[in-house]
C-alpha cells in the first residue's frame, strides 16, 4: 500500500504546539543537536523554506487571479513541494477528508542518505548563491542567501529530517491567524533559549519589558524603528504588533497614539487604555501597511543564528522582507554617520559584559572595551534631532568611576534629555547574572530632570516566575505623568555631580541606597571583602 501521510488544511493550535514538540522530540536523537539553541537553529531553516514556499504559492495564485504569470524565485527541483513533500497526483488511496494537495508522496519523497546528500551538497549550495545573485540587501533572494551561507544542517539522519520534514509540512502560513499563532509558537523556543543559560539569554529580551519601553518611546507610522544588536528581534517584532494595533497615522510627538491631527470628530478618538495599546483603532490603510513592511523596521546582528532568528521571528511576525543586516554594528566609525542614516527611534538591549579589540574601539570618540558603552555612543549618534531611545544596559553604567563611563554619562546627560530610569530586579534577565536599567531619552536638548522608577514586583523572579505585563503597569502608568510614589522620584540635573554624573539608583522614599542584591551580587561583593581582608594582613604581617 502506497505510503501516505495526510496534512489536513484546517490544524488547531494545539496542533501547531504538538508539531512543535514532535520536532525537538526527533532533535534530541541527533548526536549534533544537544541544546535548545541547536533545536531553534534546526527548525528555523526548515521553517523559513516551508514559509517561502507558501509565500510563493500565495504570489502565483494572485497573478493566476490576475491573469499573469509569476516567475518563482526557486528553481522546480528546489522547491519545498518537488524534494521536501511531493504530494499525491491523484485521488485513489486518500485517507478520509484528505484533499491530494494536502498528502506527501513517500515514494517520491528523498528520505535516507538520499536526502541527507541532497540538502549538504546540492540545496544549500543553491540556495546560498543567490546573495551573489540579489539585486540588494533588503530583498527577499539576499536573506536567503545570507541564512543558507551562515548556518549548517546538523541533522546528519536523513531518517529524522524526513521525520521532522513531515511534521514542518503540517504547519500553514496562508492565514493571518496561522500566522499569528506560529509566531507565538516561535517565541516560546526563543525564550527556551533564553532560559537555557548564560549564551542563550543573549537572545532573548523579556517580552513584558520590551513592550513597556515600547509604551514609553511610542513609536508611530511613519517612523523609522532601529535596533543595532536586535538578537530575535524582540523590539522590531514586538513594535510591529503595537503599530498594528494602536497607531495608523504618523503625526505630532506630543500626540495620542492612533490619533490624527488633531482629531477630525469624536467617532474617529481612540480610546487608549492603561497598557497603551488602543482596544478598537481604523484598520490599516494599504499605504500604512507598506510602510510598516518595508521602511519602518531595521535591524543588524553580529551573530550568524541570531540573525536567522531575526529573520525567521520577523516572517512569523508579518513582514515578509526583514531589513536585518548580518553585520557587527561596531565596525562602523561612529563618525561616519550622516543626517540620511539616522533613525527616530532606537530600541536596543545590547550585549552585557563583552570586550572589543583596540580596533574597534578607534571607531568611537570614547574608548572603552565595553561592548554596551559603545553601543550606547552608537545609538546616540545614529538618532535623529529630536529622536527617542529606549535602551537595556547593566546598571554599573550609572555609577562606574572610570574614565569612560563617566564621559559617556556626560554624553548622555548633556546631548540627550535622559527624563527616565527604569531600574530593573535582579532575575529579570534568566541566566544573566546582572542587574540592569533601562534608560529612556530624548536626543537634542540637555536633561532637566531625570525620573527614577524602582521597580519590584513583589516576589523573585526566576524561571518559573518570570517578569510579566501586570508588573510593570504601574511604571507605564506612572510615567506618563512622572509621578511620585513609593517606588518612585525626581532628581533634578543640578543636583547631579558634575565631576562624576553619577546617576545611582538612590530611592528617597525607601531610605535605602539600591535595589535588592541577587546572590551573585552578595557572592561578589563578599569575594572583594576577602581580598581586601587579605591584602591588610599581607601589609601588616610586612610591618612586624
Amino acid at each position: 500500500m502506497p505510503n501516505y501521510r495526510s496534512n489536513l488544511a484546517i490544524i488547531s493550535p494545539n496542533m501547531f504546539e504538538q508539531a512543535f514538540k514532535n520536532i525537538d522530540d526527533v532533535l534530541r536523537k541527533e548526536a549534533g543537536c544537544t541544546t535548545e539553541l541547536d533545536y531553534t537553529e534546526q527548525t528555523s531553516w526548515l521553517l523559513f523554506l516551508k514559509y517561502l514556499d507558501a509565500l510563493e504559492q500565495d504570489k502565483a495564485d494572485e497573478a493566476a487571479l490576475n491573469r499573469k504569470k509569476y516567475t518563482f524565485l526557486l528553481d522546480k527541483p528546489y522547491r519545498w513541494e518537488t524534494w521536501a513533500a511531493p504530494k499525491v497526483s491523484g485521488n485513489a488511496n486518500l485517507p478520509i477528508g484528505a484533499s491530494k494537495n494536502s498528502v506527501i508522496d513517500h515514494n517520491k519523497a528523498l528520505s535516507g542518505d538520499d536526502l541527507r546528500d541532497f540538502v549538504n551538497a546540492k540545496l544549500f549550495p543553491y540556495l546560498h548563491g543567490f546573495k551573489q545573485r540579489a539585486s540588494g540587501p533588503n530583498t527577499i533572494e539576499y536573506k536567503i542567501g545570507e541564512i543558507f551561507g551562515e548556518i549548517k544542517n546538523k541533522i546528519q539522519s536523513g531518517y529524522n529530517l524526513r521525520e521532522i520534514i513531515d511534521h514542518i509540512d503540517e504547519l500553514r502560513f496562508r492565514s493571518q491567524t496561522e500566522k499569528h499563532e506560529l509566531s507565538h509558537l516561535y517565541e516560546a523556543k526563543i525564550r527556551n533559549m533564553g532560559n537555557a543559560g548564560r549564551n542563550g539569554g543573549e537572545y532573548y529580551t523579556p517580552r513584558p519589558l520590551i513592550r513597556a519601553i515600547i509604551q514609553v518611546v511610542k513609536p508611530r507610522i511613519g517612523e523609522r524603528i532601529y535596533d543595532g544588536a536586535c538578537g530575535s528581534a524582540g523590539f522590531l517584532c514586538e513594535s510591529f504588533e503595537y503599530l498594528k494595533a494602536g497607531s495608523s497615522i504618523s503625526g505630532n510627538a506630543n500626540l495620542p497614539i492612533g490619533a490624527s491631527s488633531p482629531p477630525k470628530t469624536a467617532a474617529t478618538k481612540i480610546a487608549i487604555p492603561e497598557n497603551g495599546v488602543p482596544n478598537s483603532t481604523p484598520r490599516l490603510t494599504t499605504k500604512d501597511f507598506k510602510t510598516l513592511q518595508e521602511r519602518t523596521f531595521f535591524g543588524k546582528e553580529k551573530k550568524s543564528l541570531a540573525y536567522v532568528i531575526a529573520i525567521m521571528n520577523m516572517i512569523l511576525h508579518g513582514i515578509e522582507a526583514p531589513n536585518i543586516l548580518h553585520t557587527n554594528t561596531l565596525t562602523e566609525n561612529i563618525n561616519d554617520i550622516q543626517d540620511k542614516d539616522r533613525f527616530e527611534v532606537v530600541l536596543a538591549n545590547p550585549p552585557f559584559g563583552g570586550s572589543e579589540r583596540k580596533e574597534i574601539q578607534q571607531n568611537f570618540n570614547i574608548k572603552t572595551g565595553e561592548t554596551a558603552f559603545l553601543f550606547l555612543q552608537h545609538f546616540i549618534k545614529i538618532l535623529k534631532a529630536g529622536g527617542r531611545g529606549g535602551i537595556v544596559i547593566k546598571n554599573t553604567f550609572l555609577s562606574n568611576t572610570d574614565n569612560a563611563s563617566v564621559s559617556l554619562r556626560k554624553l548622555l546627560l548633556e546631548s540627550c534629555n535622559l527624563h527616565t530610569i527604569l531600574d530593573n530586579p535582579g532575575g529579570t534577565f534568566q541566566g544573566a547574572g546582572v542587574k540592569t536599567v533601562v534608560l529612556f531619552f530624548e536626543k537634542g536638548a540637555p536633561t532637566r530632570e531625570i525620573w527614577y522608577y524602582q521597580l519590584d514586583p513583589g516576589r523573585n523572579l526566576g524561571k518559573t516566575n518570570p517578569l510579566n505585563d501586570d508588573d510593570l503597569a504601574e511604571f507605564v502608568k506612572l510615567q506618563k505623568t512622572f509621578a511620585d510614589s513609593p517606588k518612585s522620584w525626581t532628581v533634578d540635573a543640578k543636583n547631579i555631580d558634575p565631576e562624576t554624573f553619577d546617576l545611582s539608583v538612590k530611592n528617597p522614599n525607601s531610605g535605602e541606597a539600591a535595589a535588592h542584591c541577587s546572590p551573585e551580587e552578595i557572592l561578589a561583593e563578599i569575594a572583594a571583602l576577602d581580598a581586601e581582608s587579605a591584602e591588610a594582613l599581607v601589609n601588616i604581617k610586612a610591618l612586624l
